[in-house]
């Protein structure tokens, strides 16, 4: 009798398993590559204490730049503060998808993957040095991330080896112990980068330790004493003082700029006669001025959140101004930030009287970081995105027809005083209530003509007046607040406004482009039976 020996039976994976085992090595290869070449270039750039040098910050902030307006309306409306963490997720997520399409390459064809880490690397260099600001030494963390990340290819392509007779006929196959040591050590050193470079940024600050250190000097021009009717607080409502913590922040910088203040300093120069450059302890020689002053974005919405009130302490800017000695024909002066925003402002806004400030202050502490230190612009009655530029660096004086500041350049409006706006902040809306007296209370503005009336109206009924808590200046919003007998049902209530000169906010719904909002906010409310 013949014996048949079995066959060995061979499992071969189908078509989706070997799609997995692909997939899967491919980002054994590119994610821990590319993780190197992150936190690397992390580490050296919070070494050098110019974290906006890492290449995410720099890829996001290009891709703010080039963003459509439309989109970036979209984005401040939708996620608010979260804007800026949700345009670092989708860079986090193509790089992911780019890392594994560089693992697969490089697995099959070396020479490609190489060049497929070249390019990744050369985008990261390119986003950093085309920055606004950027110095030659702003490419070195993207560079040395890239050297590093470099060799982390090499070896695990060089362990990726196949190195028996029976994987031979199956090249570039990874052997399970390789794949474990090579990739697993990879992926500890992107992590390592990664939190070291987090850590780093944390304590390596030189913004905030020169804010620690700076004492602001006694106004020689105080803000004049709150009128009694005045509500610092109100239950359910907006404190007339809006604490920096909960001070909104609307701006393009991904990572708040970390500036020594005794580095800082302030070129003037342009259509003047004399340029001038000043120091930050320059600025606090000078009489120093304190007022209440509202500031809000053009980018909110009716009934937005993005408007505060602070007590601002700075210097003067229209004398400063008129020291450097400004010539005829000039009509905007244009403000830079350490980041290379531009923000273009009427001249006539800086010299008609009103309290343009050079601000170091806010609420009675030097400013913080995320809202300019050392040295802001502010120029009540005009949306921040014309009067309002954080990180100062730069005041050019010159034309409107000469320059177009970065807003102006994505099509909105050059000149934007703030338009007459109210807000109910309480009784929130889509809340269920009691039965009873409620009060319905917010705040209105129109920063230099002042609010004069603001004026309830519930399902449609008369116009009822609200009372009107005092404000210091025409600069600062106003508190309202009507008592309402509230019956059970569903309920609208609306709100207006009417500035210092007569006029009332109009009832016309507009978007924030091109200059700002417009429109009554109205809220519906349902009172339990």
């Amino acid at each position: 009798m013949t014996v048949v020996e079995p066959r060995p039976v061979v499992h071969r994976p189908g078509r989706l398993g070997r799609f997995a085992t692909a997939a899967g090595r491919a980002a054994a290869i590119g994610l821990p590559t590319a993780g190197v070449a992150l936190g690397v270039a992390h580490v050296v750039a919070a070494a050098l204490g110019r974290p906006q040098t890492a290449p995410v910050l720099a890829v996001g902030s290009t891709v703010i730049d080039a963003t459509p307006r439309p989109l970036k309306d979209f984005a401040i409306r939708e996620f608010g503060t979260h804007d800026k963490v949700v345009l670092l997720s989708g860079v986090y997520l193509l790089l992911v998808l780019f890392a594994v399409g560089l693992g697969a390459v490089a697995g099959r064809r070396r020479a490609v993957g190489y060049a497929g880490l070249a390019v990744f690397v050369g985008i990261g260099v390119v986003a950093v040095v085309t920055r606004p600001a950027s110095t030659g030494i702003d490419a070195l963390p993207t560079l040395v991330g890239g050297v590093v990340a470099a060799v982390a290819l090499i070896v695990q392509l060089r362990f990726s080896q196949t190195t028996t007779a029976a994987d031979a006929a199956r090249p570039r196959l990874l052997n399970r112990r390789q794949f474990l040591v090579t990739t697993g050590a990879a992926a500890a050193v992107a992590a390592s980068a990664g939190a070291g470079g987090v850590a780093l940024g944390r304590t390596n600050t030189p913004g905030s330790r020169s804010r620690a250190a700076v004492r602001l000097p006694a106004p020689a021009d105080p803000a004049p004493a709150l009128p009694a009717g005045v509500l610092t607080t109100m239950p359910g409502g907006s404190a007339f003082v809006t604490a920096n913590r909960d001070f909104y922040r609307v701006d393009t910088a991904l990572t708040v700029p970390q500036i020594d203040a005794n580095a800082w300093r302030l070129t003037v120069h342009g259509a003047v006669d004399r340029p001038a450059t000043f120091t930050f302890d320059d600025l606090l020689r000078r009489p120093m001025r304190e007022r209440d002053i509202t500031l809000n974005c053009v980018s909110n919405e009716v009934g937005g959140p993005y408007v505060g009130t602070a007590r601002w302490l700075g210097v003067p800017l229209a004398p400063l101004l008129r020291e450097a000695g400004m010539r005829a024909g000039a009509d905007q002066l244009v403000s830079r930030s350490t980041d290379g925003m531009t923000i273009g402002t009427p001249l006539d806004a800086v010299l008609d009287g009103r309290d343009a400030m050079l601000v170091v202050g806010m609420n009675g502490e030097p400013l913080p970081l995320e809202h300019g230190f050392p040295v802001r612009l502010l120029v009540p009655g005009l949306y921040g995105y014309v009067g309002a530029c954080k990180w100062l660096t730069d005041l050019e004086v010159t034309t409107f027809d000469a320059f177009d500041a970065y807003w102006v350049r994505r099509g909105w409006a050059a000149r934007a005083p703030v338009k007459t706006a109210s807000r109910i902040d309480t009784p929130r809306p889509l809340t269920t209530i009691a039965p009873g007296q409620v009060r319905i209370a917010g705040v209105a503005w129109a920063q230099r003509r002042g609010i004069s009336a603001v004026d309830v109206s519930v399902d449609n009924g008369q116009w009822q007046p609200a009372q009107l808590a005092d404000g210091p200046s025409p600069d600062t919003w106003r508190q309202w607040v009507l008592r309402w007998d509230a019956t059970p049902g569903l309920h609208t209530i609306r709100v207006r406004a009417t500035d210092g000169r007569g006029d009332t906010q109009p009832e016309a719904r507009a978007g924030t482009f091109p200059d700002g909002a417009t429109g009554w906010h109205t809220i519906s409310v349902t009172v339990s039976g």
